[in-house]
């Protein structure tokens, strides 16, 4: 498994608050389980947010509204 800092196959899903279809790509990408990708997209998510602040559609707070894992 790699870190979230390497892992750029979903950065289009997460910038755009994808979540579901970011899991799909990374699990695709590594082969890995579900619980696996959430935590590679969690971690991306954390590197893009602090890189890239102003590319996402909306804010920390509205981020993860309505998805349950």
């Amino acid at each position: 498994m790699t870190d979230g800092a390497t892992i750029d196959i979903a950065d289009d899903q997460i910038l755009a608050n994808r979540i579901i279809p970011g899991l799909i790509a990374i699990r695709e990408h590594l082969g890995c389980s579900l619980h696996e990708s959430l935590k590679a997209f969690a971690d991306r998510y954390e590197v893009l947010r602090a890189e890239r602040p102003d590319d996402f559609v909306c804010g920390r707070d509205e981020y993860w509204v309505g998805f349950y894992s």
